[in-house]
């Protein structure tokens, strides 16, 4: 008898898999980034189909198998329904950044966080103009989480939090060059 995990996840994108089934990235509090076997999740009679969908927060129910992960069930706590297209996008960015740089499983709960309240604040947003550096401060503390950036050689308080307020983005827009240049710095560096 296998051990069901339940979980917040983030779902940062899928593949198919089969003819019904989804192959899902989710970063997870407890495990980190995790692919995960969503088995008929395709078909019209899935109830997880929604949950599920690229972009969203869902809670989900997973097991581990010898054959890895699978999904087990899934309940939608937020998605990209009515949100900004451009916000859709800015997490998209996002997403495709974490999985590329995050390997294997290892939980960081403060990239969680970071992901989560990005995640919240883009899919919130309603200032056009708050887009840009929500993402910007994002993949800086993205970056910072993995160990690319160093808070010091910045010298700012933008890495203890994890939260999107206006001071935190009115400073990130005020580090704008030196942020931008340390992250195509740590993108560089990673070979990736």
């Amino acid at each position: 008898m296998y051990q069901k995990y339940h979980t917040e996840a983030l779902v940062l994108g899928n593949r198919v898999s089969g003819e019904a089934d989804r192959t899902i990235a989710l970063y997870t509090k407890e495990f980190g980034l995790i692919r995960a076997r969503a088995r008929a999740v395709r078909a019209e009679k899935s109830k997880m189909r929604y949950a599920v969908q690229n972009y969203s927060r869902a809670s989900v129910s997973l097991v581990r198998g010898s054959g890895g992960w699978r999904l087990a069930g899934a309940r939608a706590l937020s998605g990209s329904e009515g949100a900004d297209p451009r916000s859709i996008a800015a997490f998209a960015r996002i997403a495709e950044l974490v999985t590329r740089l995050v390997a294997g499983e290892e939980s960081n709960e403060y990239l969680f966080e970071v992901l989560s309240h990005a995640h919240a604040a883009l899919m919130e947003n309603t200032s056009r103009a708050a887009t840009a550096p929500i993402e910007l401060l994002c993949v800086a503390r993205t970056l910072f989480a993995l160990g690319y950036i160093s808070s010091e050689a910045l010298g700012t308080a933008l890495f203890a939090h994890t939260a999107y307020t206006e001071p935190h983005l009115r400073e990130a827009k005020a580090l704008e060059p030196a942020l931008i240049a340390s992250i195509n710095r740590a993108i560089t560096e990673t070979h990736l």
